[in-house]
């Protein structure tokens, strides 16, 4: 090999070597920022007021909670899936509470966002941070945006994690129903999904399936 040769290849190597450090640094950079990024998210999604209920049995696979009368902001739909659904669902209820409303008052968000999803009438609703009632809840601008009290309610909760999609719902309500059955409990109408996390929230997700029951305080 004549020495221009060498030369030329002594260069080479060495600026191949100065990429892939440059490259490496890069990837590590942003792998840094990605993951402070998320850490931040967790800290605060759990800093966000959640539906408060109360804990009543633990089963092999679900639990039974107890959750008292609150007040939501609903949407109703005519969407038959979880894609169809959550993106125009929470346009219209993150307008009403981030100022959509006849006060322009900014409402805290809260978790999780529960989803009704049938071939009827499909709703996604926000509940109200406490304090809020129907009777001193602003009126939404948007029609669509109605605010409505629920019924202190029993139900079940089976928990699951990652992103969700609409086998989910189908496989993890199946799963439910399933257990429900063996355990000799009656459920009564739809089956509901809750959402705690943002959608650009990629680590520590949690989603539940629940339906409410016939239950009895023992």
């Amino acid at each position: 090999m004549n020495k221009g040769l060498l030369l030329w290849v002594l260069i080479e190597k060495k600026s191949y070597v100065t990429h892939m450090k440059t490259f490496i640094i890069i990837v590590v950079i942003v792998i840094i920022i990605f993951f402070v990024f998320q850490s931040f998210l967790i800290m605060s999604t759990n800093k966000t007021e959640e539906q408060k209920f109360s804990f009543i049995k633990k089963y092999e696979g679900f639990e039974i909670r107890f959750y008292p009368s609150a007040t939501f902001a609903t949407i109703y739909s005519s969407a038959k899936t979880y894609r169809e659904l959550s993106g125009p669902g929470f346009q219209k209820l993150a307008g009403y509470i981030f100022g959509g409303n006849a006060s322009n008052t900014k409402i805290s968000m809260t978790s999780p966002v529960q989803m009704d999803i049938n071939d009827t009438a499909s709703t996604m609703s926000f509940v109200m941070p406490a304090g809020y009632t129907k009777e001193n809840l602003p009126k939404p601008n948007n029609p669509n945006v109605e605010i409505k009290t629920t019924p202190d309610e029993y139900v079940a909760v089976l928990k699951f994690g990652g992103f969700t999609s609409d086998k989910d719902l189908k496989f993890y309500t199946e799963k439910l129903q399933k257990l429900l059955l063996q355990n000799e409990i009656t459920a009564y109408g739809n089956f509901r999904f809750l959402g705690y996390n943002p959608p650009f929230q990629f680590l520590g997700r949690k989603n539940e399936i629940i339906v409410s029951v016939y239950w009895t305080e023992k």
